[in-house]
């Protein structure tokens, strides 16, 4: 960052190097407090935040260097003379930008924490039966209850869901973070979720580090319908709506960090749901949707998983390759429709959002023609 501007002293040197130094130690501190799993979950979450915090700024400062720095190999290109001459390396030119960054990463980090809004749309689905054209369905994807993300936020995100009235709500997956003991607490109020065609339930990776099995047992409780590799066969104005869920495709990467879980099984929601007149299927993360279009089984999939890309820019230069090019809103793939969803929140270790909001998604399918046709 400050090479090679010209201090006048050692002492201002000192001062500007021993302040980076110590943002990046602060980093390196952060995660190895939580990855030595030491401290408690709710003492961890906030460790988190504060790590992602710092990671942004380093995302963003990372962005500014590759920029000054091929401004000023330009400028040594230049003629001499040329107005693209200009002085690219100066002290207060870096500590303006070091503001800035510091200034975004805290803004970031304010959106991401607070409660998404709701976005409301239509969404053709060729193939959907006329019965079927207007059902209105809530998706709540990405929750990442958690310590730091309390039940106020959750109760927030309910109460935006419900003042919308929709016929269906899904929740593809990552739900919590923290074991059922850490954060049930904060995801009480989803017990008040309701919808004429039921609430729905598909498990996200992050379900997986923190005790699977008891976690699916506490949505149970709180009366959600958990679909884990299993399919709700609905009767809705005469046709019947499949709507599926599968597990995560985490479950095939094996990690220290896991904590149980399944792997998603295509071919048993497919049999379960022979003979419907439209089939959704819920799938955490987007980049299942090839293997699901090529089955030619599902006309709709609704995924989360990667918050929307989180800034612009990395939206589509980090998060899009990393998920088969899905990012964020709808695609076609081959016959089937994806919805992708920017999530009602994120991880805790990575929260800042720019240019990206969090969303409650409010569908509303429409009928097209089949595909084909």
């Amino acid at each position: 960052l400050w090479w090679p501007v010209p201090f006048p002293g050692r002492r201002q040197r000192r001062w500007h190097l021993g302040i980076t130094l110590a943002l990046a130690l602060a980093g390196l501190g952060f995660a190895t407090l939580w990855r030595m799993d030491v401290l408690a979950y709710a003492v961890e979450a906030w460790v988190q935040l504060a790590f992602g915090w710092v990671l942004a700024m380093f995302v963003m400062l990372l962005v500014y260097l590759v920029l000054r720095d091929a401004g000023w190999l330009l400028s040594r290109l230049a003629p001499r003379g040329s107005a693209l001459r200009t002085p690219w390396h100066g002290a207060r030119t870096n500590q303006a930008a070091a503001a800035a960054i510091v200034l975004l990463a805290t803004l970031g980090i304010w959106n991401g924490l607070k409660p998404p809004g709701v976005h409301a749309r239509e969404l053709v689905v060729p193939g959907l039966p006329q019965e079927l054209d207007g059902l209105r369905m809530a998706v709540l994807a990405d929750l990442h209850a958690s310590p730091v993300k309390r039940t106020w936020r959750t109760r927030r995100v309910v109460d935006a869901v419900m003042a919308t009235r929709p016929d269906l709500i899904v929740l593809p997956g990552d739900m919590v973070d923290g074991e059922v003991g850490d954060t049930a607490a904060f995801v009480a109020p989803l017990a008040e979720l309701a919808a004429p065609y039921g609430v729905w339930v598909a498990p996200g990776n992050h379900e997986y580090y923190h005790g699977y099995r008891r976690w699916m047992a506490h949505f149970r409780d709180l009366g959600l319908g958990v679909l884990e590799n299993q399919t709700a066969r609905l009767d809705i104005r005469g046709r019947t709506l499949a709507v599926s869920g599968v597990g995560d495709l985490a479950a095939l990467r094996p990690s220290a960090y896991m904590r149980g879980g399944l792997a998603p099984d295509l071919p048993a929601v497919i049999a379960a749901a022979e003979g419907s007149d439209a089939h959704i299927l819920l799938a955490h993360q987007p980049k299942q949707a090839r293997e699901a279009a090529v089955t030619g089984a599902f006309d709709l999939q609704v995924s989360g998983h990667t918050h929307g890309g989180h800034m612009l820019g990395f939206d589509r230069w980090v998060v899009a390759p990393a998920n088969h090019g899905y990012v964020r809103g709808d695609y076609r793939v081959g016959g089937m429709t994806l919805f992708v969803s920017s999530g009602a929140g994120q991880w805790d270790g990575f929260t800042v959002r720019l240019g990206v909001p969090s969303s409650i998604d409010v569908l509303v399918l429409k009928s097209g023609p089949a595909p084909g046709r």
